[in-house]
């Protein structure tokens, strides 16, 4: 069975990698995280993040062949 920190994990390429691994040993020692949980929470912020460029996106492109 998948935990669920492997769902944010799978975010976790090239850039965003070095982000996580960079900044989830930070979090983990100022707070209540595991590293492992840091990791995923970068992971499932920075998918959030992207999924919300591409769909305000893809909005503004609706509304401009509307106009």
């Amino acid at each position: 069975m998948a935990k669920p920190e492997h769902f944010g994990h799978a975010a976790l390429v090239g850039w965003r990698k070095k982000v996580a691994d960079a900044t989830a040993p930070r979090l983990a020692d100022k707070g209540p995280l595991s590293e492992d949980q840091a990791r995923a929470i970068i992971g499932v912020t920075l998918f959030a993040a992207s999924a919300f460029y591409v769909v305000s996106t893809l909005v503004r492109i609706v509304k401009t062949a509307r106009a």
